[in-house]
């Protein structure tokens, strides 16, 4: 199993162009961002209602996928899962909040495409491919680069 740096380092192969890494240092969150979006937009009243815990928040198929996600990220890094988590709560806290003044699903499938073309955009600026090409799991590595890039103090 590779390390969070052995990943880190596979990822900026393809990151070096710093018009890219600043492309990515708004898309890469905003895509995340948008997928807790999309995945508390599934109606989970059927599974969620035998709880009754009236947390909305919490009570969503995006708190669930996301204890997956941070499954893959404890198992690279503790320290990485804590900013990841924050991250989490983050999206989750905000997205419930559009939620309340605006169809969820739509703006999460604009903020997506918007991303998504800003990345791709990106990456023919670096003249290489996207890594998640190779290998799917760089899809979340791709967060925890930025995390690990914007806050690190290298």
């Amino acid at each position: 199993m590779k390390t969070l740096e052995q990943w880190f380092e596979e990822y900026a192969v393809s990151h070096q162009n710093p018009k890219n890494k600043a492309i990515h240092y708004i898309c890469v969150p905003a895509i995340y961002f948008s997928i807790v979006g999309l995945l508390m937009s599934i109606p989970s009243d059927f599974i969620f209602s035998k709880f009754q815990l009236n947390a909305p928040i919490i009570e969503n198929w995006a708190a669930v996928v996301l204890l997956f996600v941070l499954f893959f990220y404890i198992r690279l890094s503790i320290t990485m899962a804590f900013k990841i988590a924050f991250f989490s709560a983050i999206c989750l806290i905000v997205n419930y909040y559009i939620s309340q003044f605006f169809p969820l699903w739509i703006f999460s499938i604009g903020v997506f495409i918007i991303a998504w073309i800003g990345q791709f955009y990106g990456h023919n600026i670096e003249g290489k491919k996207p890594s998640f090409l190779k290998d799917l799991q760089f899809l979340l590595i791709g967060p925890a680069w930025v995390v690990e890039n914007i806050f690190s103090k290298k």
